[in-house]
């Protein structure tokens, strides 16, 4: 949709050759005193690959293949080997079992049930209706990439409300219903077009609008729910050599998407758009009927939902290996939740755990072709470009802090808040990625603005009290939570792109709504972190 936006190959071509002029023109100027000149070329290289994702002049994945180029290309590594090392990262394997499991849940419709089930059981009024919508969105969206969540939810609610309203009220924009590829016609009675004289109703803009928030939101409690999470985790084990396992995201991310849907449910339809219309029922009806008609979920869903259930059982028990300590001698402990010294039962020593998260994701793969429930050609069918923006992000990261690059920012660029209250900080650093990533995707803000804050850490240690280690981790991690909090335009995030796109909404109800949001949320996020900061984080994360 980025593409789309910004028009034709000649504006593209001036894009690129604007964003080689920049790049040659920090490159070939005189180095900064405290930086080295492949430090330099490391900066240089950074503002090719962001003028490029920002601006949208390639898809974000061609832009990270570039990365590689030019960081071998100018010297600052010797060999593309070193250079290609952030696509072979464990975490990109993470996201690629992620998506295929996905894959595996969409085939036996285990989602539409789910949604279906939450809907006929919440929705006995509009806005537990819209409530009811926000919560299955936001817990799939954990699972399942918040993308294909967003893609799968948005002709669900579109169907809904055309159960809801009568088929002449529920409007659609005919600006953006000409690019729409997520509205399905089976949602649409007859198949026909949707009421596009109608005016917009508030559930319609509440209900579509929290679909996509929804999907963004939900994302942050899991490592594989949202890009943002994953580049994190992925940069952080490049640069800090520090690992987050899928129990100890969890216990971070959940409780924000705990504190933050509600809130910006309440806002929607109680404050925005308060529903209008009296009774939902029929709309209730219409999902137990169709719930009804899905049937009994047969043996190869069974064994699917079986496959995913133990995968997220085990994602979550890897982390948990304290809880078994006094029970394992140091053998199993070591076996099974990993340790880089001591003896496994398999008479070696030092190991990563069975119950690692990546090898248990990447375990779930062959599992479910075993059990006779998908075919490879099903499995390959995944976001191969999401794979490769992880992989140009993080090579990207590994130039950057290898060159002493980031530091370099950090210092130059935020060292004036050096001294200021915490929360000044936190609210700095909230703000300014919330504003970076409605100018951009939050993937590609994050790939930005991660390596920098994780440099942060040896700027605002003595602000914080704490180790330059803790500082680049509570700083990163809040920079992260942040990037899937921007709601004011379609191209910040692919849920809002999907919704925009469905023609079912148009942008100046997104923009009034999100703006509003954005300022709430940056208040609401910089005390619930702080929170999490003073009580919660040190106790899981350092």
């Amino acid at each position: 949709m980025i593409h789309g936006l910004l028009g034709g190959s000649h504006r593209r071509i001036v894009q690129f050759l604007l964003a080689g002029i920049g790049m040659a023109a920090i490159a070939a100027a005189p180095t900064p005193t405290g930086l080295s000149v492949a430090g330099q070329y490391a900066i240089a290289t950074m503002f090719f690959a962001g003028f490029l994702w920002v601006t949208g002049t390639l898809p974000l994945a061609v832009t990270a293949l570039t990365i590689p180029v030019l960081l071998t290309g100018t010297g600052i590594y010797t060999s593309m080997d070193a250079a290609l090392a952030g696509f072979a990262d464990h975490i990109v394997f993470l996201f690629l079992a992620g998506f295929m499991l996905a894959n595996g849940i969409q085939k036996y419709d285990i989602d539409r049930r789910i949604a279906l089930y939450t809907i006929a059981k919440m929705g006995s009024s509009p806005r537990r209706l819209v409530l009811a919508i926000m919560i299955v969105t936001a817990v799939l969206s954990m699972w399942v990439s918040n993308t294909a969540t967003a893609a799968m939810m948005t002709p669900i609610a579109v169907g809904i409300l055309t159960q809801v309203l009568d088929r002449d009220d529920l409007a659609s924009s005919q600006e953006s219903a000409a690019d729409a590829d997520v509205a399905d016609a089976d949602a649409v009675p007859d198949g026909g077009a949707v009421g596009s004289t109608a005016d917009f109703t508030n559930i319609q803009i509440s209900m579509l609008l929290g679909t996509a928030y929804a999907a963004s939101v939900g994302g942050v409690g899991t490592i594989i729910g949202t890009p943002p999470n994953a580049i994190l985790v992925g940069q952080l084990n490049a640069i800090l050599d520090y690992e987050i396992g899928f129990a100890e995201w969890f216990l971070v991310g959940f409780p924000v998407v705990v504190v933050t849907l509600p809130l910006i449910w309440f806002l929607l339809t109680y404050v925005l758009y308060p529903p209008e219309i009296p009774q939902v029922d029929q709309a209730r009806s219409i999902a137990r009927e169709q719930l009804e008609a899905e049937g009994e979920l047969d043996p190869r869903g069974k064994r699917v939902a079986m496959i995913f259930a133990a995968t997220a059982g085990l994602w979550m028990l890897g982390g948990l290996g304290n809880l078994f300590e006094p029970f394992l001698s140091d053998t199993w402990m070591t076996t099974l939740f990993g340790g880089e010294e001591g003896m496994t039962v398999f008479g070696t020593e030092g190991h990563q755990g069975l119950l690692y998260y990546v090898m248990v994701g990447v375990a779930a793969v062959p599992a479910l072709v075993l059990a006779d429930t998908m075919e490879w050609d099903e499995l390959v069918d995944i976001d191969w470009g999401t794979l490769l923006l992880f992989g140009g992000g993080i090579s990207l990261a590994n130039a950057l802090a290898d060159t002493g690059a980031t530091e370099w920012i950090a210092e130059t660029v935020f060292g004036g808040l050096v001294g200021a209250p915490i929360v000044l900080v936190i609210g700095a650093v909230v703000l300014l990625v919330i504003f970076l990533t409605e100018m951009t995707s939050n993937s590609a803000t994050t790939s930005i603005i991660v390596p920098i804050l994780i440099s942060l850490g040896s700027v605002f240690s003595a602000t914080l009290g704490l180790t330059d280690f803790s500082t680049a981790l509570f700083l990163s991690v809040s920079g992260a939570i942040a990037a899937s909090f921007a709601f004011a335009l379609p191209v910040a995030t692919p849920p809002n792109a999907i919704v925009f796109g469905s023609g079912y909404i148009k942008q100046r109800h997104m923009l009034r709504t999100g703006l509003i949001l954005n300022a709430i949320m940056t208040v609401i996020l910089t005390g619930l972190i702080w929170l999490l900061f003073t009580f919660v984080w040190p106790r899981l994360l350092w």
